[in-house]
């Protein structure tokens, strides 16, 4: 009896060893992969670099307590992330009537608006009713000038950026999954390259240090409309809903109320600090939920556990990062980004033109997301959906849809 103990307690540590090492990549990976489209996205809708980098930690943080409180409530790896899709949009939707205030004040709405769908189930109804293929193109017109930006930056900086993209070329051919932070970590070679070879060194020390930047939130109605509205759809259509089929597919079923009152809740909390959005991993959510984690399902929480406290040292960093992406030459950045979204555009791009029955308000969905066109002070992001949703009822109702089948 008295070796007992002696053989179950390193058994154990092997076995927490693989969820707490599958944890700490979630974080990593989730991190790494797209900061920069939301430090890209905050700047567009009016953060100075101080709130930009107050809202990369203040996401870093809600988001790290909101997986730890739910994964150890509930036993299943349930992971977080800041909704990436939705800072996209913030960078095509750029500055709105009443500044960043008025963007903050967007953010507390959406916040509020993730806990009533938490509380209200006809909510999540009414969004689950949107069409995917038009919400997907939405998104996908959000995301194709983002994933322009490499090309153009080649044109204007080939030494700078060329570096980045064969990394990421390479790394997708061996590991996807590390293609975007390898690049990001060629992106930083190149900045510190770049600073200490040049005379104009733009690298902000005292910038490095965490701190919290509140602002009083405003409301405006074009923000509301042209930010609030938009980033609820895709953050409920792009994050949360996948999310819960990606964790059905490894099966387990995430508890839907209280995941959209930790994560509105968070929202709200954190939008003051910059944070734009938090809710349900979908891609990274595989890496803790998966048998690689662990191969048994009931220890897998510990993963998602790791990674809140993963995600934790992160924030304490956050500010170093992006000092030095708000060092960085023309064109890295953006590079960094474009290539992070590629893969997010091309499975948009897909479940948008899937249904050939949807395809034509899809397209026209695409087309005025992708113009950036702001009529009335309102981003391109709601006319698109708006029109696409108006298109989409001509050709799907009445005598105009039995003329179509017959052709």
């Amino acid at each position: 009896m008295s070796d007992s103990p002696s053989t179950t307690e390193p058994e154990a540590t092997v076995s927490n060893a693989q969820p707490i090492s599958a944890g700490i990549v979630t974080a990593l990976v989730g991190f790494t992969s797209s900061f920069a489209v939301l430090l890209t996205g905050l700047s567009a809708v009016g953060a100075n670099a101080t709130e930009a980098a107050s809202g990369l930690l203040v996401l870093c943080v809600t988001q790290a307590l909101g997986m730890l409180w739910l994964s150890r409530r509930y036993k299943i790896p349930i992971t977080l992330a800041w909704s990436t899709p939705g800072a996209a949009l913030l960078a095509g939707a750029g500055a709105v009537h009443g500044g960043w205030p008025a963007a903050v004040g967007a953010f507390v709405v959406v916040g509020i608006a993730i806990v009533l769908t938490g509380l209200w189930p006809t909510l999540g109804k009414i969004i689950a009713a949107i069409p995917t293929p038009l919400a997907q193109a939405m998104l996908a017109g959000v995301l194709l000038p983002l994933c322009l930006a490499p090309i153009f930056a080649v044109r204007d900086a080939p030494l700078a950026v060329v570096p980045v993209i064969v990394v990421w070329l390479a790394a997708q051919r061996f590991s996807k999954r590390w293609a975007v932070p390898l690049a990001f970590l060629t992106a930083a070679v190149v900045i510190c390259i770049s600073l200490t070879t040049t005379d104009n060194n733009t690298l902000d020390v005292s910038a490095m240090i965490p701190r919290v930047d509140l602002t009083m939130p405003s409301w405006s109605w074009q923000a509301l409309i042209g930010i609030a509205i938009p980033l609820y759809i895709v953050t409920m259509a792009s994050q949360n809903i996948p999310g819960v089929a990606v964790m059905k597919s490894f099966g387990y079923t995430v508890p839907w109320r209280p995941s959209m009152i930790v994560t509105g809740l968070g929202t709200v909390l954190g939008a003051p600090a910059g944070g734009h959005a938090i809710n349900l991993a979908a891609i990274s959510a595989a890496l803790a939920a998966a048998p690689t984690a662990h191969p048994d399902p009931k220890r897998r929480w510990i993963a998602a556990s790791t990674a809140g406290w993963a995600y934790l040292v992160l924030a304490a960093g956050s500010a170093a990062v992006a000092a030095l992406v708000a060092a960085a030459p023309a064109g890295v950045v953006e590079t960094v980004a474009g290539l992070a979204l590629m893969a997010t555009l091309a499975a948009s791009l897909t479940a948008a033109l899937s249904d050939a029955t949807e395809r034509e308000g899809a397209v026209v969905t695409f087309l005025i997301a992708a113009s950036g066109v702001s009529v009335l002070g309102i981003g391109s992001a709601f006319w698109a959906l708006l029109v696409g949703l108006i298109v989409r009822a001509v050709l799907t109702s009445g005598p105009l849809t039995s003329l179509r089948s017959r052709s």
